[in-house]
């Protein structure tokens, strides 16, 4: 996997564009109602394949960092990209959150999310890669992971819900940091209970897993591996990693809304057999045809997930049917769900095909960006 094969970044963005791909296919179902198992995020604790996409994409973001700053740019420059970078991402969470209602009042607006998330992460993670050598860099992912599981033990069993206990829902003190901080209404809900999966506290270790990424990808280029001895490396540090995480499972749970630390590594230790996987089939068989698809949303991730959320929205809350009395009979995303899929595959296959029709349709807007070679980067 040496510096200058073009080769390599073909295996990362079609990983990367998996993982877009994905997340746009589990956030757009037919219905809510209608979702196979392995498509829906766990209940609470425990992890499914849909809760692999947001780490991986973390993941991905710190391999990203490390390509990014072997570029010979001072240190004023490095900064202000870091700022810039952060807050055209956050801003752009914040204006999809308002969308389309930027007229409406701010006091019910969801402050973080997914975008938020991303920005928050990637500006710790460059900082602390910009401070500390790698090996300070193992240890400082290391004191967060630890931290945060003392953290969420300790205070989460001394909060007002404690008999729900430390990493329950109501019981957790991420959520209580989360009410302090944001309020109640800047808050996502859980079954009508507060809660954000993406909130200030569980950014912290979120910021381990995209330094995992770092660390990655420095190993391997720095050590100079050949192509069979990166895959090595990628499957037998991932193996060891997810197992790690099912080993701290038994102390403290795996769970995505609270980014547990065990959840950091076993999310984290399975993007590292992916990348495997696709560094094998890029790399070493040459199956660049295959994946070739997957990097028309590997090279333009940011803005294929906006356009994705933004058409949703537009479905949502800009399309609407009413009756003569104008009250909302359907909007367009359940009309063209219930009068264009049920009928054509049912209500579970139904709500899958809507999905995929949502994927391939992003996708096809992104081939005419990717032909014109226009890439949209914060």
């Amino acid at each position: 996997m040496e510096n200058n094969n073009s080769q390599r970044s073909y295996a990362i963005d079609a990983f990367r564009g998996i993982t877009i791909a994905f997340m746009i296919l589990v956030n757009t179902p037919g219905s809510w109602s209608y979702v196979y198992a392995p498509l829906k995020h766990a209940d609470w604790h425990g992890c499914t394949p849909t809760d692999l996409v947001f780490p991986c994409f973390l993941f991905i973001v710190g391999i990203s960092i490390y390509y990014s700053f072997k570029k010979k740019n001072s240190q004023q420059v490095i900064y202000y990209k870091i700022l810039k970078r952060t807050v055209i991402i956050f801003g752009i969470g914040l204006l999809l959150h308002g969308f389309p209602y930027f007229n409406k009042s701010l006091a019910d607006l969801r402050i973080m999310g997914v975008l938020q998330r991303i920005a928050l992460v990637y500006c710790f993670s460059a900082l602390l890669i910009q401070w500390l050598k790698p090996r300070q860099l193992v240890i400082a992912a290391l004191i967060i992971l630890l931290g945060y599981w003392l953290v969420l033990w300790g205070f989460g069993s001394n909060t007002p819900y404690s008999i729900a206990g430390p990493y329950s829902l109501t019981g957790n003190i991420a959520r209580e940091v989360d009410l302090w901080l944001l309020g109640a209404n800047h808050m996502w809900q859980i079954n009508r209970i507060p809660f954000d999966p993406e909130g200030i506290l569980s950014t912290l270790p979120a910021i381990s897993t995209c330094l995992i990424g770092y660390l990655t990808a420095y190993i391997i280029n720095e050590k100079s591996l050949t192509k069979p001895q990166t895959c090595y490396y990628l499957l037998s540090s991932g193996i060891l990693l997810s197992l790690s995480g099912l080993l701290w499972n038994s102390y403290f749970p795996i769970n995505k809304y609270l980014w547990t630390s065990s959840y950091v590594l076993f999310t984290a230790g399975i993007a590292q057999v992916i990348l495997a996987l696709f560094i094998m089939a890029v790399d070493i068989k040459a199956w660049l045809k295959s994946v070739r698809p997957l990097l028309i949303f590997g090279a333009n991730p940011l803005l294929s997930y906006i356009l994705a959320d933004l058409w949703v929205r537009v479905l949502f809350f800009v399309i609407q049917i009413k009756d003569d009395q104008s009250q909302i009979i359907f909007n367009g995303y359940q009309a063209f769900y219930q009068i264009v899929f049920v009928p054509l595959a049912g209500n579970w296959n139904g709500s899958l095909l809507f999905a995929c029709f949502h994927v391939l349709a992003v996708w096809a807007v992104m081939l005419v960006f990717y032909k014109k070679r226009i890439f949209f980067k914060a």
